[in-house]
């Protein structure tokens, strides 16, 4: 029954798809923590940008976000990211694409967690002398990290199911697999159920993971 799998690179696909999402998860994370210090900070035009980045992203589907990277910055401003060949240039898109809507979302999950510091700390923290990049450094994020891991596991979990609109630019991941497989086997409801699968593997250890260090590192008020 399982066949026609043989004849197609399932393991690189999803291989490809661990990739975009682990990529795309560091660069979300850096840009996304940025964001948010940007959003409480001093500063009125940064609080101005963080603000409105991150209320424009969210609100344009991703697919369009996507697209954009592929047909706007590769084939109409030449845009390579330093990349030579067709196939590593719409996966270096991709990733870059997953990290300017993802991180708007992790700026959020952070933000919350950096509510949950009580502002006696910062205050504190300030009265002892230090600036703002000390007191957002050393008091405010290590705790808003530890109180964002349940939000922060919830957006990875859809950074890697948000990986497939990369197929619509050619990458080389499962989805784009899976409508290559669709057209070429009469199998629709086999491949739907392997695929779906694969990414239930991905997603279900990864959230119970992400809970369990979640409960571990919460801090105690």
């Amino acid at each position: 029954m399982f066949d026609f799998l043989e004849d197609y690179d399932l393991l690189g696909a999803f291989w490809t798809t661990v990739q975009l999402a682990v990529l795309s998860a560091v660069g979300s994370l850096i840009w996304g923590t940025l964001l948010a210090a940007m959003r409480v900070g001093p500063v009125p035009l940064m609080r101005g940008f963080g603000t409105a980045y991150v209320n424009t992203v969210r609100n344009i589907p991703l697919t369009v976000i996507i697209l954009f990277a592929s047909l706007g910055l590769n084939q109409t401003l030449g845009v390579t990211l330093g990349a030579d060949d067709f196939e590593t240039i719409n996966f270096r898109l991709a990733v870059l694409g997953l990290i300017l809507y993802t991180s708007a979302f992790v700026c959020e999950a952070l933000r919350s967690g950096i509510n949950t510091v009580p502002v006696g700390q910062a205050e504190a923290a300030r009265a002892l002398g230090l600036s703002f990049n000390q007191v957002l450094g050393l008091v405010v994020l290590p705790q808003a990290f530890r109180s964002s891991v349940g939000p922060l596991a919830n957006v990875l979990i859809a950074l890697i199911k948000n990986t497939t609109v990369a197929a619509a630019i050619g990458v080389a991941e499962a989805a784009l697999l899976m409508k290559e497989m669709i057209e070429n086997e009469a199998q629709l409801l086999l491949i739907s159920a392997v695929i779906a699968f694969g990414f239930v593997v991905l997603t279900l250890p990864t959230g119970l993971f992400l809970g369990w260090v979640g409960k571990k590192v919460a801090v105690k008020r």
